[in-house]
This record gives structure tokens, C-alpha cells and sequence, in this order.
């Protein structure tokens, strides 16, 4: 195979040698109509560049930030996190630097206190956990401005000029979720929707969507009983127990339900604790804590989204983005895995 040199490209191209440089660089300003025909030039000899040597050229430092809600070892932010750091050791020797940001996940005052912090910072690229949805976007849009290309996970947003999105596709993940607890109930029967709460939070991005994916399907099979919201506390278990005590007393009848974040184990350990074996309840996530309860029957299903990959992946795209001027595709969906006690010791959501 031959080695292209820039000035090869550039004949190939036919443009200049120094417009080739700036496009393999990244850097200065290329026309449209230049730009297209050094990619395709690019494209036409399978140029593929030679990441170790031009990193290890530039001493440059390409530094990441990231901004996800904080977490506690074992919880589904955390398995996020393994990804980015598992893509920052792989590519420290390429002079990657990632700074982390978090925020409760339950308050929206608290991300929107790091977006100020964000917007003080020095980075090339930015990942976003899409928890908030008009906050997202409007940091977004001042990213633009800035010119600072961006990952999104978690959930997607719309009309948002993300360079990649790594996630499910809430809406049908939450439709999914419908699907399979109406395997389960009939059309008249009611159902509980748990919600978890917070001091000062708001519904997250992720969870609306499901939310509507869930409702979606619902309607669609004419479903005509009773959905009953439960809100429960993400820091209160002798509040949570005090609610399940009264709403289950008076609704007795009702024996499915699900949770559309990955807390579904908050309330398992309440049905648990009760000894509760008839009640069908689907979650999300399969994190440690939950998978411990699909084992031992009390949770039904979980639907599950790769988070390690997510984390990885986003770092990888936005990386690969800076330093070679490569782009990923925009959108990049994970697997909706739908896990039982049968499969679950199978499965392996890593990289």
C-alpha cells in the first residue's frame, strides 16, 4: 500500500497542500466545497492517520469535561463512569485529560450551579448527562457558540448540534416496558407508576420519555383501568414504607407496577421486607442492587442499556473528534435488553 504524503492528497484533491494540513490538523479555516473534496480524496485512498504519532507529536493537552449526577459504587451513574475512565487510561498516553463535574441527579439547582462552573472552565469537548432537558439546552446552545463540540447520553435531545448521542431510545425502552406489563394484567386492571423523588428535583429527560413510551402502549391496547402515581422518597425508607403501607392497603387489588429509573430497588426491598411474592414490577438498570432482587423473584424484568458502553463510547467519539477530525455517527443507540432470573447470569453489559 502506498504512503500518502499531504502533497499527494492535495493533488488528488486538487487543492492546495495547506488546506490538506489544516484539515488533518484540525485547524484554521477550510471552505465548504474544500473541505468536501479533501474528505473524499481522504475517503477514495482509505487514508488512515497514524493516531499514536500525531499525538505524541503535539503536546498538546486535550482535555474533556464531563458532567453526570454523583453517584455511590455500585449505582448505574457509577457504571457510566467505568466507561470514562476505562477510555481516559486507554487514552492517557495520547495526553487525555478528563475532568469530572457532578450533580444531584434530583436537583435541578444543583446541575444548573455546575453549568456556571462549566462555563468558567478551559476544555475541548464537553459529555452531558441529559437529565434536565431545557437546561441541557441551553447550556447546548452556548456550547455552539463557543464552537465546543459535545456528546450527549443518557437521553437524546432534539435540535440540539450534538457531534454523538450514546443511549436507548427512551421512548421505546418505556414502550417496551408497557409491553410487558400488559402480559400480565388485563385491560380493566390498575396499576402502580413509582416515582422517585427528591428535595427540589425534577422529572428527568430520560424517565418523561419513558413515561410516554409507557402511556403510548397502554393506549394502544385500549387499556382502560386505573394508573396510580406512587412518589417515592430517593432518602426516606421509613417515609417510602409509610406510603406502600397505605396506598397497597387501599388499592389491594392492584398487583403490577414499574419504575422507569434505576431505583426499582428501593421499592423491592419494601415488597421484601413484607414478603410480598405476587406482585409483578418491572425496573430499569442492571445495576447490582437490582439485579439482587430479579435473582430472588421480587423484580420481574429489568430493561437494561449498556451504561459502561455509554461512558466509553462518548469518550471515544469526542477524543477521536478532537484530536483526528473524525466524526461518529450522530446517533448511537445501545440495545434495550430486557433481563429475567433465567438470563440475567449471562448477561455482560461491558465493553
Amino acid at each position: 500500500m502506498k504512503n500518502y504524503r499531504i502533497k499527494d492528497i492535495a493533488v488528488i484533491a486538487g487543492v492546495s497542500a495547506g488546506t490538506v494540513d489544516r484539515v488533518l490538523h484540525n485547524r484554521g479555516r477550510v471552505s465548504e466545497e474544500s473541505l468536501k473534496k479533501v474528505r473524499q480524496a481522504l475517503k477514495k485512498i482509505d487514508y488512515q492517520p497514524n493516531l499514536i504519532a500525531r499525538s505524541l507529536a503535539s503536546k498538546k493537552i486535550c482535555r474533556i469535561m464531563t458532567l453526570i449526577p454523583s453517584f455511590a459504587p455500585g449505582e448505574y451513574w457509577s457504571e457510566v463512569n467505568k466507561g470514562i475512565a476505562k477510555a481516559e487510561k486507554e487514552f492517557s498516553d495520547y495526553h487525555l485529560e478528563i475532568q469530572c463535574k457532578s450533580f444531584n441527579q434530583y436537583d435541578k439547582v444543583s446541575y444548573d450551579a455546575i453549568v456556571e462552573e462549566i462555563k468558567q472552565g478551559e476544555y475541548q469537548g464537553v459529555i452531558i448527562a441529559t437529565l434536565f432537558k431545557k437546561s441541557t439546552f441551553e447550556l447546548t446552545q452556548w456550547l455552539d457558540k463557543k464552537d465546543i463540540p459535545y456528546v450527549l447520553i443518557d437521553a437524546y435531545i432534539e435540535n440540539t448540534n450534538c457531534i454523538a448521542y450514546y443511549g436507548t431510545d427512551s421512548y421505546r425502552s418505556g414502550y417496551i416496558g408497557g409491553k410487558l406489563l400488559f402480559e400480565r394484567i388485563g385491560k380493566e386492571d390498575n396499576l402502580l407508576l413509582f416515582n422517585i423523588t427528591s428535595k427540589g428535583s425534577v422529572e428527568s429527560t430520560q424517565v418523561s420519555a419513558r413515561e410516554k413510551g409507557f402511556r403510548d402502549y397502554l393506549s394502544k391496547t385500549n387499556f382502560c383501568g386505573s394508573i396510580y402515581p406512587v412518589s417515592i422518597s430517593s432518602e426516606s425508607p421509613k417515609k417510602n414504607k409509610s406510603i406502600l403501607d397505605t396506598i397497597l392497603k387501599k388499592e389491594s387489588a392492584i398487583k403490577a407496577g414499574i419504575i422507569f429509573n434505576s431505583r426499582v430497588h428501593i421499592v423491592a426491598s419494601y415488597f421484601q421486607e413484607k414478603q410480598v411474592k405476587d406482585f409483578f414490577l418491572i425496573g430499569y438498570d442492571a445495576i447490582r442492587s437490582n439485579v439482587t432482587f430479579l435473582k430472588n423473584g421480587i423484580v420481574s424484568h429489568l430493561i437494561a442499556q449498556r451504561p459502561e458502553v455509554q461512558g466509553y463510547n462518548s469518550v471515544k467519539a469526542l477524543f477521536f473528534y478532537l484530536v483526528l477530525n473524525q466524526k461518529a455517527e450522530k446517533m448511537n443507540y445501545m440495545p434495550i435488553d430486557i433481563l429475567i432470573e433465567e438470563n440475567i447470569e449471562y448477561y455482560n453489559n461491558y465493553i
